[in-house]
């Protein structure tokens, strides 16, 4: 299954060392697979805030996405971020194909107590 990491950055005074993690990541996640899905898009906010950016990057499963994480290369260069830029960071999975949200909902049901249903 797919795996993505999702990053949600507050804003940041530009500094050089954003701009040379920026031209190093790529190097970083393309030995694992991972390419930017998202990155430097404007978003449009539909409930709630979401200050900040928005960057995914997808790998072909969770094994990569942590190999790239953990890396070397990358451990190198993310503090060029991390000292400049605030957020949050998440590994999640994807779905595999002909995922069922039926199936979902299904198990959210059954365990509903019965005298909510």
């Amino acid at each position: 299954m797919p795996a993505y990491v999702i990053g949600h950055l507050q804003e940041a005074v530009p500094h050089a060392e954003i701009a040379e993690y920026i031209e190093r990541i790529t190097a970083t996640f393309e030995p694992h697979g991972g390419r930017f899905l998202v990155h430097a898009a404007q978003h449009e906010v539909k409930e709630g805030s979401w200050p900040g950016h928005v960057v995914v990057i997808g790998f072909p499963g969770t094994a990569e996405a942590r190999a790239w994480w953990d890396s070397p290369a990358y451990q190198e260069i993310a503090p060029l971020r991390s000292r400049h830029i605030e957020g949050d960071i998440i590994l999640v999975e994807g779905v595999p194909e002909g995922y069922d949200p039926g199936a979902t909902a299904k198990a959210l049901r059954e365990a509903i107590p019965a005298e909510s249903r």
